[in-house]
C-alpha cells in the first residue's frame, strides 16, 4: 500500500466544487456553542457534496477564525444561510420540500442503520446545541426522529462526530 499524492486524489477545484450537482441533503445547526464543531460540520458537508448548511440561532457563522481553522476552506466552498431560530429555517425547509428530521433521542424515533431515503428525496437534518440537544420545539415541527444507536455508557456523541455519522449514512446509499 502506498498513500495517495494530492494529484491522485482528484479534488475539485473551489470553482468546480461550486458548479457541481450538490446532493439534496441539508444540515441544520441549532445553538451549537463551540464554532469548531460548525468548522467540522463544513468539512463534512464539503466531503458529501451536501447542498448547504443552515445555521440557526447563536451557532457562529463565517467568517470566523475557529470555523476557519477546523473546516479547511469548506466554510468558502459549502453554501450557507443564516436563520435567527430553527423555526424559521424548517419553515424555508418544508416550503422547498424538504423532509425534515431531528437528530435526537426521542420516543419512536428511527434507528439511523434503518433509515432508507430515496436517492433524489430532500432531506434536512437539524444537530443541535452540544449539551441540550435539539430543542423541544423544534423536535415538534419536525417530520421524524434519526436516532444514532449507542452500546456505551454515556449514549450521546459530539455534534460534529454525529453529524459525520447521520450524514454518511443517508450519502453512503446515494452514491
Amino acid at each position: 500500500m502506498q498513500k495517495l499524492s494530492m494529484d491522485e486524489l482528484n479534488r475539485k477545484t473551489p470553482e468546480e466544487f461550486k458548479r457541481s450537482v450538490k446532493t439534496p441533503v441539508i444540515a441544520v445547526l441549532e445553538n451549537i456553542r463551540s464554532a469548531y464543531n460548525v468548522g467540522s460540520v463544513f468539512r463534512t458537508s464539503d466531503a458529501f457534496l451536501l447542498e448547504s448548511i443552515y445555521i440557526t440561532g447563536y451557532t457562529a457563522k463565517p467568517p470566523h477564525k475557529e470555523i476557519k481553522k477546523t473546516a479547511l476552506g469548506a466554510e468558502d466552498t459549502v453554501d450557507w444561510k443564516y436563520f435567527t431560530n430553527a423555526t424559521e429555517a424548517i419553515i424555508h425547509l418544508k416550503s422547498l420540500e424538504y423532509k425534515v428530521f431531528a437528530v435526537e433521542q426521542v420516543r419512536n424515533s428511527m434507528s439511523l442503520e434503518k433509515i432508507n431515503f430515496k436517492n433524489d428525496e430532500k432531506i434536512a437534518v437539524v444537530f443541535g446545541n452540544e449539551v441540550s440537544g435539539v430543542e423541544e420545539e423544534t423536535i415538534l415541527q419536525c417530520d421524524g426522529s434519526i436516532e444514532i444507536p449507542q452500546l456505551g455508557m454515556k449514549h450521546s456523541l459530539n455534534i460534529a462526530t454525529a453529524a459525520g455519522v447521520v450524514l454518511w449514512e443517508i450519502i453512503r446509499n446515494r452514491m
